[in-house]
């Protein structure tokens, strides 16, 4: 709860009325929504981006509800998180597992979809509150829209958008380069041909995907796709997501951000490079921060050419302090973000251009969540962001040139 929201709590005047307080008088006290334990006073946030209205003070009890929004670690716990980084670095995976799940991540995914089914994954019902997007093109005689989605999975974001959906001109690619995942999607019985089509495609590859050509997709959404590529894919990424989109088209994006409880948890033999893991499935995942999703994202990484993954250790605070404090532990090297030079990316100075995007929203969703039988408190991470295809002029491009 932030300061201007104390003054929503109303209490009586207790010198004014020396008896007792009448129940009455207690029920009439205020509580904001977020604050009250009563279900039925519960308010749920209508505005996006804005991750919760929970704010804990300092006099607050952090055990009172089992979650807070906008928490930022502690100094101790900052502690305790360079320790577990450090310790991760020092045991990373070895070479020849390194080789294997690298080598063909496409087969790691299958066997995650044919060991957790559909029922496995929860739908996204938030997905139109944090993208209004969404809801413009899935309202009723708004035109024909196409909508692709990247990393469809077990169609845990799809279907919810079908069910949703008013526009009867509205076209969903729910794509993925896991072959089970798109399996299970279209034996799904929630599948409509008429709407919905669901191919096998990487992103990283140079092809666009099946039944779509250059400049003919509205909406882009990337739901915890990203961090599942290696580094030197990214590029390619965001040039084929550049490709693909309208002039003005937007991408909706939200992933993993730095320091998440998922990071912190990794056990030895999980790193493979800076902020970049195997998990004990055999599937991959990056952990970002806010500049180095905003430098992807614009063409800064990969501008004038570049052709390497750039260095991002210490462009964030709380970054910057576990680095420091990592560095005096190991001697030097930082597991928050020693460059990870990853190789290079065959590329052009026209590419990079067309890979640029505005950055019409980038925000961090930090939240506290407490195991209150245990007095654990467990933070999460994650990042989302609005990104919308910058146009190429013939200005811009005579500039590159130059």
């Amino acid at each position: 709860m932030a300061a201007s929201d104390v003054s929503a709590l109303t209490l009586p005047d207790f010198d004014a009325a020396p008896e007792i307080i009448s129940r009455s008088t207690a029920t009439s006290m205020t509580i904001p929504p977020h604050r009250s334990h009563d279900p039925a006073g519960s308010l749920k946030r209508s505005d996006p981006f804005q991750f919760g209205s929970r704010y804990l003070l300092p006099d607050d009890d952090p055990f009172e509800f089992n979650a807070w929004d906008h928490v930022e670690p502690s100094s101790k716990d900052l502690d305790r998180f360079a320790s577990q980084l450090a310790a991760q670095r020092a045991a990373p995976v070895s070479d020849f597992d390194r080789n294997r799940f690298n080598g063909d991540p496409a087969k790691w995914w299958n066997r995650f979809y044919a060991n957790n089914t559909s029922n496995f994954f929860k739908d996204r019902k938030w997905l139109q509150q944090e993208f209004p997007i969404l809801k413009e093109v899935t309202r009723k005689g708004v035109g024909k829209k196409v909508l692709l989605e990247i990393g469809a999975g077990a169609g845990n974001t799809c279907f919810p958008i079908a069910r949703e959906n008013e526009n009867e001109e509205l076209m969903v690619y729910a794509c993925d380069f896991s072959p089970k995942a798109i399996d299970l999607i279209r034996e799904s019985p929630a599948y409509d041909a008429g709407m919905l089509r669901a191919e096998v495609w990487d992103v990283a590859s140079p092809d666009l995907p099946p039944g779509l050509e250059e400049g003919s997709v509205d909406v882009v959404l990337m739901i915890f796709i990203f961090s599942a590529l290696h580094p030197t894919q990214w590029r390619q990424s965001v040039h084929n997501t550049w490709r693909v989109l309208k002039p003005g088209g937007e991408v909706c994006f939200r992933d993993y951000g730095r320091g998440d409880l998922a990071q912190v948890r990794m056990k030895k033999g999980r790193w493979m490079e800076e902020n970049f893991y195997i998990r004990g499935d055999g599937t991959r995942v990056y952990f970002f921060d806010e500049e180095e999703l905003r430098s992807i994202w614009s063409g800064g990484t990969f501008g004038n050419g570049s052709t390497e993954h750039k260095d991002f250790s210490e462009t964030k605070a709380g970054d910057a302090v576990v680095a420091e404090r990592l560095t005096d532990a190991t001697g030097g090297s930082t597991a928050m973000g020693q460059s990870a030079t990853v190789g290079s990316v065959a590329s052009s100075s026209k590419n990079a251009l067309e890979a640029c995007f505005k950055i019409e929203s980038l925000g961090v969703d930090r939240r506290l969540l407490i195991n209150r039988q245990r007095q654990l408190k467990m933070y999460r991470c994650w990042m989302q962001g609005r990104f919308r295809k910058a146009e190429v002029t013939e200005e811009s491009s005579r500039q590159l040139s130059s």
